[in-house]
């Protein structure tokens, strides 16, 4: 037989000589079946489910503590919570691999809004200024904070990135990672909100990690990260005086000085005795918001609204809290491990790494271990464009475990050496 006695269409027994399954059909068809597989199946028994329940957990307890001395906040943070979980479902229906293809223009527009806050001329009616800060635009509606969606563009971003090449395990691709970072952390270190762009770099750095970067790429990097903070501490210029303030007020209570606790302090003072007021089941909640108005603890519905949890109910309040980000936690790490994808397994670290350092560092300044930096605390502090940016993730990493590893799939990440 030759060649010119054999066209495409042919067809060939569905069992080989042997007995194994062999080709059958079209070459269009053979595509249509390939296709069908590289779709994967839906898992609808998952342990994404965990991450959402303990974020709704988490969500309906903040509620509850915001209700503690706002009870009108508390209805409107109910009726983020509704927005953000239907968000999360229409996030979490189409395959995520689809977005691969619109990161860099997510990534462009979320620039391009981190730059719009920023310009003076822009009126007062569109971007409006809180508390020395340029944060937030108005939709009439509501407000929306650009630092909180950078935040996903920038996941959805980095996992592409990381996914594309190798070039990340040389010094010189590890590094660029870092300068394209620094873009939406310096719009956001503008703004002023240094807690908020802090939270990339150890996000980039777990991201890193599991995408298989050199250790001593990271080891090199962390120590270089540790000394520049005394040096920007010491040196003239570098930050601004409120934040140098701060910084000195958390080494004056270390030292037990507490002439600083009436000044710069006083936030953090406040949020101490309020915390432990609430023993170790919690005064209740009318008894918590007598103390809580008593100590004048600012900010308690929002960047202190741990120390509210620990008031009302107790130490085993704020123990449950966090029992509850360390259930959501590891729930997402088990989507990530049992994801093939790489560009799914990256998505949910760098959602999961950034949520669980945010809360670190809230309850951290709270109970007086870190500098106060304005952080909000996940799920739990009011906020509207912040709750639905946090249940956007939720729905991302739901959307990751609903899709089955590809047949045959290669594992992600696999190196030599």
């Amino acid at each position: 037989m030759t060649g010119s006695d054999l066209s495409i269409d042919d067809r060939r027994s569905p069992h080989g000589d042997d007995g194994r399954p062999g080709f059958e059909g079209s070459l269009p068809e053979m595509r249509d079946t390939a296709r069908h597989i590289n779709q994967g199946r839906l898992v609808w028994f998952n342990i994404g489910w965990v991450v959402v329940l303990a974020a709704l957990a988490l969500t309906l307890l903040g509620v509850a503590a915001i209700d503690t001395t706002q009870p009108g906040s508390a209805v409107r943070q109910f009726a983020h919570l509704l927005v953000g979980m239907v968000f999360a479902l229409v996030v979490a229906a189409p395959d995520y691999r689809r977005l691969r293809r619109f990161t860099w223009p997510l990534a462009i527009i979320s620039v391009l809004l981190l730059v719009f806050v920023l310009i003076p001329v822009v009126p007062e009616e569109i971007v409006r200024t809180r508390n020395g800060a340029r944060r937030w635009i108005n939709f009439g509606l509501t407000d929306v904070q650009p630092s909180e969606l950078a935040k996903i563009a920038w996941i959805a971003l980095m996992a592409e990135w990381l996914v594309r090449g190798r070039s990340y395990r040389s010094f010189s691709g590890f590094i660029l990672t870092f300068l394209v970072t620094l873009v939406p952390f310096a719009l956001i270190l503008v703004e002023p909100d240094l807690g908020t762009a802090l939270l990339f770099i150890p996000a980039l750095m777990v991201m890193l990690v599991v995408a298989g970067a050199r250790l001593w790429h990271v080891l090199l990097v962390l120590v270089i990260g540790a000394s520049l903070g005394p040096i920007a501490y010491y040196t003239p210029g570098v930050l601004k005086p409120h934040q140098t303030a701060r910084v000195e007020a958390i080494l004056a209570q270390m030292r037990g000085d507490d002439s600083l606790d009436s000044d710069e302090g006083f936030q953090a003072a406040r949020a101490r005795l309020v915390v432990g007021s609430g023993g170790l089941t919690g005064v209740g909640k009318d008894h918590a918001r007598a103390l809580i108005q008593y100590n004048r603890l600012p900010e308690e519905h929002n960047d202190m609204i741990f120390a509210v949890v620990a008031c009302r109910w107790g130490l085993l309040g704020g123990a449950a809290l966090l029992g509850l980000f360390v259930l959501f936690s590891v729930g997402g790490i088990s989507v990530a491990a049992g994801s093939r994808d790489a560009f799914g397994r990256l998505l949910v670290v760098g959602i999961i790494s950034m949520i669980f350092f945010q809360m670190l560092v809230n309850t951290g300044m709270t109970m007086g271990l870190l500098p106060i930096t304005g952080m909000t605390l996940p799920f739990v502090s009011y906020g509207g464009s912040s709750l639905v940016t946090t249940w956007i993730m939720v729905g991302i990493v739901l959307n990751v475990a609903l899709r089955r590893p590809r047949p045959m799939q290669r594992e992600a990440f696999v190196f030599e050496d």
